[in-house]
């Protein structure tokens, strides 16, 4: 996205630019918001997926014809930074007139201009005798586009309006040479957060189980995804909550793609740097589940005031851990945001890096779904699970949530990943599903849930590695995979046999834990968010 040759146009492209987003990401991510600063307080940017959708078309034919010399996103600052960082990588400069901007309201002034969030707009630099070319590709696809500016060799970014010069500063104090926070972190004593418990005491295996299936973090989004059309284009191999990623094929090439996103800040609280690395390792097997492999990842950073020691503390280890597990994964990182400065009068939120990841596979028929497909198939657990109450959601319904998480094998996490991935790509599994939130009795509700068939389980073998019968229907932890299919290609793949597909109710055998609930009754507990939801 460097801007380059100077005397090339500046085409900015997409939506109008208006009022909303003004001071939105950029004022979220640099400062803390108090009682008596509403006036403060950003608009909300306006999204419109068909607006984008025929921008991000449009983009792709100007590229496949070379009519750009770069193109660049309008992110947080909007103009502001696209601008400035378009020219500090290709080491030039930038006219720009605000007035040759499109605008969705009268009378904005030039830093509105300058600093507004509008969603749905792109950034080119383009030779003079293709901007008539790049125009009508614009208004071959209905997106707008103006030229706006041009590149210059003096290393500033100026700005002005109908000619009359409103604003300059050099390319280097916008990117590079901007001030840094000269951040302190420090490790909490402990537990900086609220511990409330919502689980009754003595709750049985059964009550347990419908419980951790009703909380927000695990109950279907039904009630959300629904209110949006998820099969438009008629791209999708999975609708949602069929498949642990999304799955869009990709008819030109015979291919397809799938997208899977992950954060826990529950977790992340006990321990940033395992914490974001388990996260990362989610998006992982979820892809894996669909027989994808990662391509490529980004993220969002949601934290606390970095100005004081445990969120900088918090950050710090995060995005340690964040950079471990990419490298290791060998998945390169290539986008981001922040938002930082989320308190209240209680205290941070969460630290929760949200990451989302999209991978590759070659035959969309062959995706595998996370529910049982049929009665009598064999389920197995494959990969390095050792699971642990400590940070899960059945020690946060307790009101135990403390310091403290086992360290992920990232190696073992991945090679288990690539297990599935082959097996799922082979035809050999019927179902795959990752063991994550709620531990291995809640993937095993789910993937009954989403077939209206039972199961039959024993959790014996994790028993036999010394997990409590608590820890081996709850506990949580990076690298199980629940799988179903023909008994012989599951022992193919090393899997742990546990027991088979079947029946209207999931059985438990965990000892003095032992469970068995109905489908009907799980399944109530798993859709009841959206009831909660609707009041």
């Amino acid at each position: 996205a460097a801007a380059a040759g100077v005397g090339n146009s500046v085409v900015l492209m997409g939506a109008t630019t208006g009022r909303d987003g003004i001071g939105g990401a950029s004022v979220l991510a640099s400062a803390e918001l108090g009682e008596g600063d509403e006036a403060k307080r950003p608009t909300v940017q306006v999204g419109d997926p068909f607006e984008e959708s025929k921008l991000l078309e449009c983009c792709l034919e100007l590229l496949e014809k070379g009519l750009l010399v770069s193109l660049q996103d309008l992110g947080a600052a909007g103009l502001t930074s696209s601008a400035a960082e378009m020219a500090s990588a290709g080491g030039v400069g930038l006219d720009l007139d605000v007035a040759a901007v499109p605008l969705r309201e009268p009378d904005m002034e030039p830093f509105e201009i300058m600093v507004s969030e509008s969603q749905e707009r792109m950034l080119a630099v383009v030779e003079p005798d293709r901007v008539d070319e790049v125009r009508a590709v614009c208004d071959k696809w209905e997106t707008g586009s103006a030229e706006i500016g041009v590149v210059t060799d003096t290393g500033m970014i100026k700005v002005s309006r109908d000619g009359e010069p409103v604003g300059e500063m050099p390319v280097e104090a916008l990117v590079d040479g901007c001030p840094l926070y000269d951040l302190e972190p420090v490790e909490p004593e402990g537990w900086i957060y609220g511990n409330r418990a919502t689980l009754a005491p003595g709750a049985d295996p059964e009550q347990t189980l419908l419980a951790l299936l009703a909380a927000p973090s695990i109950a279907s989004k039904r009630w959300v995804f629904e209110q949006y059309d998820s099969i438009v284009g008629s791209r999708t191999v999975q609708r949602p909550e069929a498949a642990d990623a999304a799955v869009l094929q990709l008819p030109e090439a015979g291919t397809a793609i799938a997208v899977a996103m992950d954060g826990n800040g529950r977790r992340v609280a006990c321990d940033p740097h395992a914490g974001t690395v388990e996260a990362v390792l989610e998006c992982a097997q979820n892809l894996a589940c669909v027989g994808a492999e990662p391509l490529g990842l980004t993220n969002c950073l949601n934290f606390g005031n970095p100005e004081k020691p445990a969120p900088a503390w918090q950050l710090d280890r995060a995005v340690s851990g964040l950079a471990a597990a990419c490298r290791e994964l060998g998945v390169p990182v290539v986008g981001g945001n922040v938002s930082l400065y989320n308190e209240g009068p209680d205290g941070p939120i969460y630290p929760t890096p949200v990451v989302a990841m999209v991978g590759e596979l070659p035959d969309p028929s062959l995706v595998a779904g996370s529910a049982f497909v049929r009665a009598g198939d064999a389920i197995g657990l494959v990969g390095p699970f050792e699971p642990s109450l400590a940070g899960s959601e059945l020690a946060k319904q307790r009101g135990e949530l403390d310091q403290g998480l086992p360290q992920p094998d990232v190696a073992a996490v991945a090679a288990a990943c690539a297990t599935v991935r082959d097996a799922v790509r082979a035809g050999r599994l019927a179902s795959a599903h990752d063991v994550s939130d709620g531990g291995l009795a809640v993937a095993l509700a789910e993937s009954a849930i989403a077939a209206g068939l039972g199961a039959q389980v024993d959790l014996q073998p994790l028993r036999e590695r010394g997990c409590t019968p608590e820890e081996a229907l709850f506990g949580e932890g990076p690298g199980g995979f629940l799988v179903s299919g023909a008994r012989a290609e599951l022992e193919a793949i090393g899997a742990v046999h546990l027991g088979e597909v079947g029946g209207n109710a999931v059985e438990v055998a965990a000892g003095d834990r032992s469970l068995a609930a109905g489908l009907e009754t799980l399944a109530e507990a798993w859709h009841s968010l959206g009831e909660r939801l609707d009041g």
